[in-house]
């Protein structure tokens, strides 16, 4: 049986022109998506959207990291504006911050 190559399919074909985005659009974009680069954070992001609030003891409990590790990505996560944290106590409570995940949700869309 011969087997035959799939025509190849033009990458750069004459069309419609984008625009580059604005700094501020490329700086949000990055920004956020990096707070989604590591399979661990995303799993984080993963629980917490399907909890109204969890606190830093319980997502340890669902991940395969030390204590220190998750604290690291929540933190990073934190800073990024995708979760907020509040302290209850001697403890954390976790949850996403939604106007942040819309406004990821936007950008990607608009990518």
């Amino acid at each position: 049986m011969v087997q035959t190559k799939p025509e190849a399919q033009e990458c750069c074909t004459t069309g419609e022109k984008l625009s580059l985005p604005d700094v501020a659009w490329a700086e949000d974009i990055a920004k956020l998506t990096w707070a989604l680069a590591h399979p661990a954070r995303v799993r984080i992001v993963r629980l917490l959207l399907n909890r109204t609030s969890c606190m830093c003891g319980e997502i340890v409990e669902e991940m395969p990291l030390a204590q220190s590790t998750v604290s690291q990505h929540l933190k990073i996560l934190k800073e990024t504006g995708l979760v907020q944290g509040e302290i209850d106590g001697p403890r954390v409570c976790y949850c996403i911050n939604m106007e942040a995940m819309a406004k990821l949700k936007n950008l990607v869309a608009e990518l």
